[in-house]
């Protein structure tokens, strides 16, 4: 019996998707619950799975293609897995003793890796293939035992096991003889088109893309600055790092302290916590903070919910979860939608100072970067070399007047220079 595979209902507001990929050909057999297709929308990556056992039959929509909620993608003939399957080889003759033994130490080894149902990602793919290993060579951390592209990198840094032969020596390849400089003056349309590589924006850099413009478009954005001195809390992190990760099992970072430090600020300027809706403010009593994660398929926005209701060590557990789950494409619609401000940490790739754009309809956004040492006057006047992080605030004027901007900066700043403030509700 045919079974239709259609689009399933994607989440609130989305409407189509892209197919991203096809794990399996027509023809195929097929497990249940089986991955067969992953689709891609404005928001997450969802993959579609087999109801049943059976035979991939025809592929409708094709890979880069756009499909409507409810769209029939393909179809799945259930129960002709057996069919589908090539008859078993006859059966060889008994090995030897020592070459059954020397059989079963590849079957072993075999079972390391992607033995799961999962195929890998398309980034692992490229990484496997650069790296000369299978997927067998690599040990899957996403669902259902995917590799991911971080899992290749580690196998690639990990000491190889046991003996291997001694590198063997290569010559380098000769310089390439010099190019006449007549021949470099190549007409534009002769021009290899191998050094160019035209690659269709997958419908969450699409949507990225037109929100951070509807922004601009759309708000009055200005940015404010300031700097904090880290001391403070880094002498905090270091003294209870260590007991704080036993106490709670999760590590402590920076990230807790600034949720904690916006929220006290946010309470004190309401404005940086509103939002816009026709010719009506909403000011928002709750405190749903977005924390900005980068992933292979680039930047999204999970939300930690009610977060003036959660302790620090909460507050981190929630956002080291969101970053494994952001990493291995697991995050859901629902918790990426709803934040009324968003925090954006530049500092991990570097950063000295940015401008963040405003992730709408929000009406602030917080910018983090890297701290280093720099000299500062202190009060007494001696100078000293601090730890230092500059931070931005980027507001819609329309609603947050630059006063409030810049109190709200300073409340953060206050905040993290003094953390007793954080106890005593400062």
């Amino acid at each position: 019996m045919a079974i239709e595979i259609k689009v399933p209902t994607l989440g609130e507001s989305v409407t189509e998707a892209t197919v991203g990929q096809w794990f399996k050909k027509a023809g195929d057999a097929v497990k249940a619950d089986e991955p067969l297709v992953e689709l891609e929308t404005d928001k997450v990556t969802q993959e579609i799975y087999a109801p049943a056992a059976g035979v991939l039959g025809e592929i409708v929509v094709k890979q880069g293609e756009t499909v409507a909620i409810g769209a029939l993608l393909g179809s799945l003939n259930e129960g002709e897995a057996a069919a589908a399957a090539p008859p078993p080889a006859a059966a060889p003759s008994a090995p030897s003793k020592p070459a059954a033994a020397e059989t079963a130490k590849p079957a072993a080894g075999s079972g390391n890796g992607s033995a799961g149902d999962m195929p890998p990602s398309p980034a692992a793919r490229k990484a496997l293939a650069e790296a000369g290993l299978s997927a067998n060579d690599v040990e899957g951390s996403g669902r259902r035992g995917q590799v991911l592209k971080h899992d290749v990198a580690e196998a690639k840094s990990a000491p190889a096991q046991g003996y291997s032969a001694p590198a063997t020596y290569v010559a380098p390849p000769a310089p390439p003889a010099p190019m006449p400089a007549q021949s470099l003056r190549v007409p534009s349309s002769e021009i290899d088109v191998a050094r160019e590589e035209r690659v269709r924006m997958s419908r969450l850099r699409q949507t990225v893309a037109r929100r951070l413009k509807d922004a601009q478009n759309t708000a009055a954005v200005l940015t404010t600055f300031n700097d904090v001195d880290m001391s403070a809390v880094m002498d905090v992190r270091n003294q209870y790092k260590d007991l704080f990760e036993k106490r709670h099992g999760v590590k402590l970072g920076f990230m807790g302290f600034f949720v904690k430090a916006c929220i006290q600020a946010l309470r004190e300027i309401p404005a940086v916590n509103a939002e816009i809706d026709g010719q009506d403010i909403i000011y928002k009593n709750y405190y749903h903070i977005g924390v900005a994660v980068g992933s292979e398929k680039g930047l999204v926005v999970p939300v930690v919910r009610d977060a003036e209701t959660m302790s620090i060590a909460q507050i981190e557990g929630a956002i080291t979860e969101f970053g494994k789950r952001a990493r291995s494409g697991q995050l859901t619609i629902e918790e990426m939608q709803g934040g009324t401000f968003t925090i954006s940490n530049g500092g991990v790739y570097g950063s000295l100072m940015s401008t963040p754009i405003l992730n709408a309809p929000q009406s602030g956004i917080l910018g983090m970067h890297r701290i280093e040492q720099r000299p500062v006057v202190l009060k007494d006047g001696t100078i000293a070399a601090r730890p230092m992080m500059y931070l931005a605030l980027s507001y819609d004027h329309r609603i947050v007047d630059g006063k409030e901007a810049v109190t709200f900066l300073v409340r953060v700043k206050e905040c993290l220079e003094d953390p007793h403030r954080f106890v005593l509700d400062l």
